[in-house]
């Protein structure tokens, strides 16, 4: 077992390190307080009062380095305030972000919140008028998962395809532009944006439509389009991967924000599946059926210039992809080890990718969850599947993972004094049967899916969850927590060594992250599936942590778990917010 860098015998001493640690946290926040510009964001690790960037900084820890909280004493953590936005459709499912002592944060339909840090008071509010007929008719709706700061704004996308920007002082508006014709298409913006130097970067969602998953690069100050990616058949390389002109049937939406590399000027961004989701040619893919080829760039990992938006490399991670196994998953973790750069990468698939930062050459791939049969393996050193599973028309069971796989699009967390990277893993499976459809190369309001689906328990055993902590290039599981379903929010881990784990149940709770042992719960009332973050205001530790039920995976969990999802409300959510009670003057 790794020990903890932060523990020690003494009470005392531990009490003044942690004094200590957010002292020191308060004045690098001090020092710091402005503008959010390029040059704070990419040192974004070294300010842990903020939460400036959707995975918390470019290294996508998902770690705060604050340690007021800790081990010791969070028996004592309490509900600090609350903040219900309304209209929480389908729950909040974004991550809030913190700078200078203000929290930032967008519910579903794509509002925007302004509050004060320490007390919850709202300093603005920005609720975007949209087109309320297109979303009444999209699936992928109303949700939001996220936002952007920087250059003095608040950026959000929008389900009808766009992208605004607001002030980041009063909430007025800076410019709104439109980027997709959603009205047509019905494909918008759900995933958060990234902002690297003067460019706002947004995928579009979706890999079910005939849209070639466009990806983004905005100016930040104008709101005027600098770039845009094709990542089906954006280049003439690409566009050869697809049989008989099937590239017109689209996929591919980059619908979860990747992260950046400043040492190479890379943009990272995972890809989602190709449409149709299920193909009915079976094993002669690569010649038959809707989409005969690769299929580049879906279910792939891709590096784009940030000033250019051209391709620099790519790895697609699940050639052909037939399964819905996309690598749509934002989470890339940016770490160094034994002299090496390194990017791990989870898969929908229960893969998760390690690669070389820069080339996306394969370092390692390594297994988080067992009921895995798609496949029979990856390849470690090459990235290649071993014993495709390939369904041809008609009725299949046992298929594993299930379609919402055996990783979410939730982010795990690493924490860099224990060195143990915290995910969640899925295991479930369904019985499909795969049909024949005429393929859909017009935009029309209809998802291309191509089988019908039910989830099930692996053969053996009961659909569960589970959390490990682990070595995040090896896979080597140091300690494990079994869940009875799936929690489908993202983790928090902190410099108090601690992880945070909202469950589906409506419990958030903490564990040891050392050893993986509860050390505290509360019980928020309903189910979480959306993002969490630590940060300091007037010199105080906060937990904020987004609570509410309802999406497209949520939504499998009343046929296949019973209660308490069969009554869980799906309307509602709030922003709970924790931190030790004040000592005593």
């Amino acid at each position: 077992m790794i020990p903890a860098r932060n523990h020690v015998t003494s009470h005392g001493l531990r009490k003044f390190t942690a004094l200590l640690g957010l002292t020191l946290a308060a004045g690098l926040a001090a020092s710091t307080a402005g503008a959010v510009d390029p040059s704070r964001i990419v040192d974004a690790d070294k300010s842990p009062a903020d939460w400036l960037t959707y995975h918390g900084s470019y290294k996508s820890y998902h770690y705060s380095a604050l340690d007021q909280i800790n081990a010791d004493n969070i028996r004592n953590l309490q509900v600090a305030w609350t903040h219900v936005p309304g209209r929480s459709t389908r729950g909040l499912q974004s991550m809030p972000l913190a700078a200078d002592g203000v929290l930032y944060y967008s519910g579903s339909y794509s509002r925007l919140f302004a509050l004060d840090g320490a007390t919850g008071e709202v300093l603005w509010t920005h609720f975007p008028e949209l087109n309320e007929d297109l979303i009444a008719t999209q699936t992928h709706s109303p949700y939001n998962r996220g936002i952007a700061l920087g250059h003095g704004k608040v950026f959000v996308g929008t389900v009808d395809g766009r992208l605004i920007a607001v002030d980041m002082k009063t909430g007025e508006p800076a410019w709104d532009t439109k980027l997709i014709d959603s009205e047509k298409l019905t494909v918008g913006f759900t995933g958060a944006p990234l902002l690297v130097k003067d460019t706002v970067i947004i995928g579009a969602q979706g890999g079910e439509w005939p849209s070639r998953g466009p990806i983004f690069g905005v100016d930040a100050a104008t709101g005027k389009k600098k770039w845009e990616f094709f990542t089906v058949a954006g280049t003439e390389e690409a566009k050869a991967t697809w049989g008989n002109e099937s590239w017109r049937t689209g996929g591919g939406g980059g619908w979860m924000p990747g992260t950046y590399d400043p040492e190479t000027n890379a943009v990272w961004w995972g890809t989602a599946n190709p449409a149709p989701l299920y193909d009915w040619a079976g094993d002669k893919w690569q010649k038959e059926g809707p989409r005969p080829g690769l299929n580049l760039y879906t279910s792939s990992v891709i590096a784009l210039d940030p000033d250019t938006g051209k391709l620099k490399f790519f790895h697609q991670e699940l050639p052909h992809d037939a399964w819905d196994f996309d690598s749509a998953v934002g989470e890339f973790l940016n770490i160094d080890r034994n002299g090496r750069k390194l990017m791990v990468h989870p898969n929908k698939s229960g893969f998760i990718f390690v690669y070389d930062r820069s080339n996306a050459e394969i370092a390692n791939v390594w297994r988080l969850v067992q009921n895995i049969n798609f496949v029979k393996d990856i390849d470690p050193k090459t990235g290649e599947l071993i014993g495709r599973r390939d369904m041809a028309a008609g009725k299949h069971s046992n298929l594993c993972p299930a379609i919402p796989g055996g990783i979410s699009w939730n982010t795990g967390a690493y924490n860099p004094n224990s060195g143990l990277y915290y995910k969640v893993g899925q295991e479930w499976c369904m019985d499909l049967e795969v049909v024949k459809t005429t393929p859909i190369v017009e935009p029309q309001i209809q998802l291309n899916i191509g089988a019908n689906f039910q989830l099930r328990d692996p053969e053996g055993g009961k659909a569960h969850g589970h959390v490990s902590g682990r070595d995040p290039v090896t896979g080597e599981k140091k300690w494990e927590v079994n869940f009875t379903e799936p929690p489908l929010a993202s983790l928090l881990t902190t410099g108090g060594n601690l992880l945070f784990v909202p469950d589906a149940r409506g419990y958030l709770r903490a564990l040891n992250a050392t050893t993986g042992q509860e050390v505290w719960k509360h019980n928020n009332g309903v189910g979480h599936n959306g993002g969490i973050i630590s940060y300091s205001a007037k010199g105080k530790q906060y937990v904020a942590v987004e609570t509410g039920w309802g999406s497209l995976v949520g939504d499998e969990y009343a046929a296949l778990f019973g209660e308490p999802y069969k009554s869980m409300p799906k309307d509602s959510g709030a922003l709970v917010v924790f931190a030790l009670p004040d000592q005593p003057k």
